[in-house]
């Protein structure tokens, strides 16, 4: 690991900076003003999911919900509406959470340092530092993905970043370097720098604005950072899909309050061992396939009676198009109407 002495930590500043003042995202919707909910809101919906396809939730969220009391008070439907699509629920529920937190336990005063900030549910090392840095001003340093790509090059830092205890090592060599002037923009031009010059596949570093700063780069091994050993691969689990329809209607079941896709709507699942098991009249040929962090579920559609149950509904399409359903349930839909 390289060590960046106090004249090249300036140096660096300076160029990081200078390139994000002329070239940073600073249209983004959620740089415009340094609220704490805008931010807040922004990077819970950005973890796990692109830019591109977080902007237009973000800015019908804000529209409905446009402050932390508006949040706070919503109906847990209305939110979930709002988040469909973007999946990871549990975001959508510790969201509000956090609203409720902060007008209800914090009489609407938000905590102004990282620390403090991970006192609301939800928000961890890295969305806390982000809010604590550009709402507040602190010098701490946001360690997420992009600052594990961009600083593992920079500094060759070898430490494996799936594992826990890494994130230390990389808050610790990053921290000196934090700009004391500018932390929320220092950051924020972090990650702009791993989603262009410096990203995970094909970096363009020959035109990098920090080229002179990466060693990586410099000693040819770009490519082997950052040192992160294999996920393994989702756990396959396979499912029947009952679609059950009466005058019109579909019969839709309940999830349970906890687990996968808990408090939603879908097509009543069952688990089945293999597809041997599968009883009814099979409506799709090939399974659909849905995959969460840790599982893949392939569901095959099947045609059934099922008994009415307290957590069972025929619904209208009208009356389904304006629940909150989750990804895989407008998969089953889809898969249906083929």
């Amino acid at each position: 690991m390289e060590f960046w002495s106090e004249e090249t930590i300036e140096n660096f500043r300076r160029t990081l900076l200078d390139w994000y003042d002329r070239e940073g995202r600073a249209t983004l919707p959620w740089r415009v003003d340094h609220d704490p909910y805008r931010v807040m809101v922004s990077e819970i919906m950005l973890q796990q999911t692109q830019v591109d396809t977080v902007l237009p939730y973000y800015e019908r969220f804000m529209q409905a919900l446009p402050t932390v009391q508006d949040l706070a008070r919503a109906p847990e439907a209305q939110v979930l509406k709002l988040w469909e699509g973007l999946g990871y629920y549990s975001r959508a529920r510790n969201l509000q959470k956090a609203a409720r937190f902060v007008v209800d336990d914090l009489h609407g005063h938000w905590p102004e340092s990282a620390d403090d900030l991970q006192v609301l549910p939800g928000v961890g090392p890295y969305t806390s530092a982000a809010i604590a840095s550009i709402s507040f001003g602190e010098v701490v340093p946001a360690v997420d993905g992009n600052a594990y790509r961009v600083f593992s090059r920079l500094l060759k830092i070898d430490a494996d970043i799936a594992q826990p205890k890494s994130r230390k090592i990389f808050y610790d060599a990053i921290l000196p370097i934090v700009d004391p002037d500018r932390p929320g923009d220092f950051n924020q031009a972090i990650m702009d720098l791993g989603s262009s010059y410096m990203t995970a596949k094909n970096p363009n570093s020959a035109d990098s604005p920090v080229r002179a700063f990466n060693a990586a780069y410099r000693d040819g091994v770009e490519i082997a950072y950052p040192v992160k050993t294999k996920k393994q691969r989702p756990v396959k689990q396979l499912y029947m899909a009952t679609v059950s329809e009466k005058d019109g209607r579909l019969l839709f079941e309940k999830r349970p309050d906890t687990g996968l896709l808990s408090g939603f709507w879908t097509f009543p699942l069952e688990e089945i061992q293999n597809i041997e098991q599968i009883v009814g009249e099979q409506l799709h040929i090939k399974p659909i396939v849905h995959v969460f962090t840790h599982r893949r579920w392939e569901i095959w559609l099947v045609k059934r009676d099922l008994p009415l149950t307290d957590n069972r509904q025929y619904l209208t399409p009208d009356q389904w198009q304006h629940l909150s359903l989750p990804t895989v349930q407008h998969k089953l839909l889809n898969a249906l109407e083929e």
